[in-house]
Formats: structure tokens, sequence, C-alpha cells
């Protein structure tokens, strides 16, 4: 976990602070978020992340599923629990694009070329989250001052990390459903805890999602002086926010797929292209709100929120 700061005032002070929105009402912060996404253009940025999104994409799941052969035994379970997961997120079009896609490429190539080709993977999903730190840059107002090599292995790292946190998520997924099990057996409840840990696991899951947020919020930006929060108004709201635009983008493909018949076999890369769309522009009002909230703590004379376009207090 990151290291903290060393601050002036207490951690329920820092917490009470972040969560009082700056001294912002949810109103006050919704209309400088909605101003700051014309602003920064968050629209086309959003693109470039789509775009960014689809290279990077297939090269992460595959370092992901590369991974996985640390658990020989139960690289298989992994791999189609990553695959149950990803089908409820997805749209299906898309779902069935990614899978059958990395499913040729596992089945075509023998191991010696999945470990030749995860050094391009791990350099290939990192260039999505290069464009998510230059995202939040500009949420904040700073010009990134790292070196290249700097900014780009940092990208590699917190790559790395997202990866290791989605397998800690399926690992516990995994073997959760015994553990309640084995529990609930000697409890004489099997039944009631194997239902609730198929309810908790969903907690469970987005608690990860979460911290992966929190994660690239606290390393993304070039800022200094930060401080560590588990769960941030910005990151709720992203993951909330990208949690329900999927689902109503899954709805409205159910009863309204016309992309088929406007563009034929192409309709699933153009329907994957749009949820990378989706959550690269969740990802961003995340940011804005986090930085909106900061900016206007400063602006209230907080001693250690930065104002907009400086990287210290």
């Amino acid at each position: 976990m990151p290291e903290i700061t060393e601050s002036r005032l207490s951690t329920k002070e820092q917490i009470e602070s972040i969560w009082k929105l700056g001294g912002l009402t949810p109103q006050q912060l919704g209309k400088r978020v909605w101003s700051e996404i014309g602003q920064d253009d968050l629209i086309s940025r959003a693109s470039d992340l789509a775009y960014n999104f689809l290279l990077a994409g297939f090269p992460m799941l595959l370092f992901l599923i590369s991974l996985f052969g640390v658990f020989a035994s139960q690289s298989q379970h992994l791999q189609d629990s990553l695959f149950f997961y990803l089908s409820h997120v997805l749209p299906p079009a898309a779902f069935t694009l990614i899978e059958h896609t990395l499913r040729e490429i596992i089945r075509n190539s023998g191991s010696g070329k999945l470990a030749f080709g995860l050094a391009f993977a791990i350099w290939a999903g990192s260039g999505g989250m290069s464009s998510l730190m230059s995202g939040l840059n500009i949420a904040y107002g700073v010009r990134d001052s790292r070196s290249w090599i700097k900014a780009r292995l940092r990208a590699i790292a917190l790559t790395m990390a997202i990866s290791v946190l989605v397998m800690m998520a399926l690992l516990i997924v995994l073997y959760g459903g015994n553990i309640a099990e084995w529990v609930g057996g000697k409890l004489g409840l099997a039944d009631v805890s194997v239902l609730a840990w198929k309810i908790a696991q969903w907690a469970v899951a987005l608690a990860f999602v979460t911290l992966s947020f929190a994660l690239i919020y606290y390393y993304g930006p070039d800022l200094r002086e930060q401080h560590w929060y588990w769960i941030t108004p910005g990151s709720f709201v992203g993951v909330v926010l990208w949690l329900a635009v999927s689902f109503a983008f899954r709805v409205y493909l159910h009863f309204f797929n016309n992309y088929s018949r406007s563009y034929g076999s192409l309709g699933a890369v153009i329907i994957l292209l749009f949820w990378f769309y989706v959550t690269g522009f969740a990802f961003l009002i995340g940011g804005e709100i986090n930085s909106e909230i900061e900016h206007a703590a400063a602006e209230r004379g907080h001693p250690e929120a930065k104002p907009e376009g400086r990287k210290a207090a």
C-alpha cells in the first residue's frame, strides 16, 4: 500500500474533508464537473482512451491469462472465472469477440510463444494506463514533468498491480465458495453460507474494482503531497457510473441492436469500442470529481489542498 505523506491534519480530518466535497454542495460540485467536461474536452479524450483501450485490451488480458500459469493446477478455473465476470460486464457481442479471440491465441500459441510475448503484452497493456494518467493530469490542470521513462515505468507498474488485483479477486471468488461451504458445514448452516457467499462475491469483486480506481487516481497524476483514500467520491461515482451505463448499454443492445445491420461482421468491434468509450468516460468523470473537490478545498483555505494547476499545496 502506498506510503502516506506526513500530514499536518489528522487522518479523520483528511477523510472528513474529501467527503465534505471541499465545502461544496452536491449540486455545486455537479455544476463544476459539468463545466469541466467541456473545458477539458472529456468527450474527445474518452474517444482517445477507447482507441488506446482497444489496442491495449487484448495484450492486457493475454498477460493476465499468462499470469494464471503461476497457479498451474487452477489456471483453467481462473481463466473460466475471468470470462464469467467479463460476460456479466461486457455487452454479449463484445464478450463473444474477446473470448473467441483470446481462446484462439491461447490454442495456437505454445507456452514458449506466450512467454516470449509476455513482455510485449505488458508494454502494450501499459499504453492504456498511460492514457489514463494523461487524462488525470488534464483534470488537475498540471503538465506531466516526469521523464518519459519514469512515466512509462509507472504505467507498467500500475498495469501489473491491477493485473495482480484481478487475479487475487478471482482467487477469492474461486476458493470463497469452498471456504463458505466448509464453515457452514461446521456451523450446520451450509446452504445459508453458500447463498450468502454467492451474494457477497459480487461485493468483493466491486471492492477490488474500486481499489483499482483508487490506485490509479493516487499514482496516475503527477502530483505531490498526495493522501491515500481507500474510497473517494470520484472512485465511487466512477465505478457506479461505469456499472450503470454498462448495464443500460446491455439492455439497449438486447432490444435495439442495429450494429450488425449497419456494420456487418464489424458490429461486435464497434460495440466493444463503444463500451471502452463508456469505461474511459466514467473514469475521467471520477477524476474530475476528485480534482474539483481538491480545488474547491484549496479555494477555501485548506492547508493541504492543491489549487488548479499546482502540483503541491
